[in-house]
């Protein structure tokens, strides 16, 4: 009999698919909170750049800070759910702020006016098709001209005929929009409500699922396996739907779709029943501090909408401060993450000494060690909402077998391969446990950071072979994709994995949390990089796409490079984790 059918004999609950029946619950809510976050990421990108005519590095910059966000709150809500709310109340109270944050996301006014200043004066900016590209006219001295960007950085104004009738200095023009303050603040609080709801939401459901299982269980990795499929399973429809419904409909209308399922996630959890009596239960003894809490998280709404505000004002970093200069210079957002994550790192490691013995102290520090390499991984596969989704809507040919897709729905390639893949990964653990034969922990991170830097390496090779158009096929960036969401399932999963079974018993809320701000820095950081393949837009649209293209794949290459050597560096040090683990697969 093998070990996970001889735990699903051992273990008298009822079963689904040989794991504990309240999974298939946690499952669906899970695949509809997603269904709701990654429909509205696959639109938020091109709803900063296209609707409300940001620049790339205020696109990248935003997305990044909103992103980290999402995966900071969740050390507060873990440490909240840990202490008084238990995870059950959590979840259902951070699925109504994500559902008001989407629903609120939904009144964007109209599209902001672009235009162009250059000579101390400002133009108005008329966009229009041609073939299959958008180009950009000003009037000046009532002639037409397009605008076109050079590769030295200067902009050219040409005739109808093609002919240059002016030329502007590097430096000397200026692309933006003039968009309404008010649905700018709407937008950024709706963003806000989005992100302490997740805080709530996405530490809790994940400690919920490790409670399925007990110590040692060995279904638990397969367990995490199975219900980060439901995740993609959820985002995979939404990356489809919400992009359709915003192109046919308006910008709400796939916003609405997304709050809708985010409502549904709510309604699964807060109808549970008797499916989930006795999981997620607030702590013996713990005091009633549940309306305190909802009315603080409510309060903190104005102050993330205040960080959102802070880093879209922030300068750039100015080169040859140093690095201790930078983090000085750092939005408050910025110093906020790097801070938490540092003392977490530092304290959570002193804290287990202080109250555990040599081998928890040891299995903590093991945990710490791989949450740092995390960060590595997600800053960079993360850029698919950010880099590779502007990437997409510039240098791709957007079609499948003939037929046209929009850059929002490119994400959608990740989660097809993480539901097509993620039951071969199952299987394939289960059997090579069988055999003594599965990976440890640190060499499946080691892989995926291998893995994340091969498929950007994979999408510069085919930038190798584009046409006059400068756009690589769409099948290049599925390839990405494909490598990317095997490489997730070596590391997501089971990262939510190790940390239920390294932690000490009595701060796994917290240390998921932690997890999650590892994340969150992956996060600020993976904006920053995005800024570095920012390009000149008019408009929101690129006025060269040869530089757009050479500019995305110098970047793509350098971070390719950068992460597959880092993984070398994990596989290295494997065999030292593997002792401070003890015994723990």
């Amino acid at each position: 009999m093998s070990e996970n059918a001889a735990a699903a004999v051992a273990d008298t609950r009822p079963q689904w698919f040989g794991h504990p029946a309240q999974l298939a619950r946690l499952f669906t809510t899970e695949a509809m909170e997603r269904f709701g976050y990654y429909g509205m990421r696959a639109l938020l990108t091109l709803y900063l750049a296209n609707h409300f005519l940001f620049s790339d590095t205020t696109v990248t910059g935003l997305y990044g800070g909103f992103t980290a966000l999402v995966y900071l709150t969740p050390l507060v809500g873990g440490l909240l759910a840990d202490r008084y709310l238990g995870s059950k109340k959590a979840v259902k109270f951070g699925a109504i702020l994500m559902a008001a944050g989407y629903f609120t996301l939904c009144f964007g006014g109209e599209t902001a006016k672009p235009f162009a200043k250059f000579d101390g004066q400002q133009y108005a900016v008329s966009i229009e098709k041609i073939g299959n590209d958008q180009s950009q006219f000003v009037t000046l001295n009532g002639q037409k001209l397009q605008i076109k960007g050079n590769e030295d950085g200067s902009v050219s104004l040409n005739a109808s005929d093609g002919r240059e009738a002016r030329r502007i200095a590097k430096g000397g023009f200026e692309a933006g929009g003039t968009r309404d303050a008010l649905f700018v603040t709407i937008m950024l609080i709706g963003l806000s409500a989005v992100t302490i709801g997740n805080g709530f939401f996405k530490p809790n459901i994940s400690t919920m699922v490790g409670s399925l299982y007990a110590k040692g269980d060995p279904r638990r990795d397969a367990g995490f396996t199975i219900f980060y499929m439901g995740i993609n399973i959820g985002s995979l429809g939404s990356q489809l739907a919400c992009p359709v419904l915003a192109d046919a409909y308006g910008w709400w209308a796939g916003f609405l779709l997304a709050a809708l399922g985010m409502a549904l996630s709510w309604f699964l959890i807060q109808f549970a029943g008797p499916k989930l009596d006795g999981y997620g239960d607030p702590p013996p003894g713990a005091a009633n501090r549940d309306i305190p809490i909802y009315l603080g998280a409510i309060a903190f709404v104005p102050l993330v909408w205040f960080l959102f505000t802070n880093l879209m004002a922030a300068p750039p970093p100015v080169a040859g401060e140093g690095f201790l200069g930078y983090l000085a210079g750092l939005p408050i957002l910025g110093k906020v993450l790097f801070g938490t994550f540092l003392a977490c790192v530092v304290g959570i490691p002193i804290w287990s000494i202080m109250v555990g013995n040599r081998a928890e102290w040891q299995m903590m520090l093991a945990a710490i060690i791989l949450i740092v390499f995390n960060v590595v991984f997600w800053t960079l596969f993360e850029q698919a909402g950010s880099s590779l989704t502007l990437f997409a809507a510039r240098n791709t040919e957007l079609s499948i077998f003939g037929v046209p897709i929009s850059a929002g729905q490119t994400q959608f390639f990740n989660a097809f391969f993480i539901v097509t893949l993620a039951p071969l990964f199952s299987l394939l653990w289960q059997a090579l446990g069988r055999r003594g034969l599965e990976p440890g922990i640190p060499v499946k991170f080691g892989m995926a950071l291998v893995g994340v830097g091969g498929g950007f390496l994979f999408l510069v090779w085919g930038t190798q072979f584009v046409g006059p158009e400068f756009k690589v096929g769409i099948w290049w960036l599925a390839g990405l994709y494909f490598i990317h969401s095997a490489a997730e399932l070596m590391i997501s999963p089971v990262g939510l994995s190790m940390v239920t079974k390294l932690s000490i018993a009595r701060i796994v809320g917290l240390m998921m949390g932690l997890w999650f701000v590892s994340i969150a820095c992956a996060q600020y950081v993976g904006g920053l990089v995005a800024q570095v393949a920012s390009v000149e837009t008019v408009g929101g649209q690129v006025t060269n796409l040869k530089v757009s293209l050479d500019t995305y794949a110098g970047v793509f290459q350098t971070i390719g490079l950068a992460s597959a050597a880092i993984g070398g560096v994990l596989l290295l040090i494997a065999p030292l984790l593997k002792k401070l683990m003890h015994g723990v697969k």
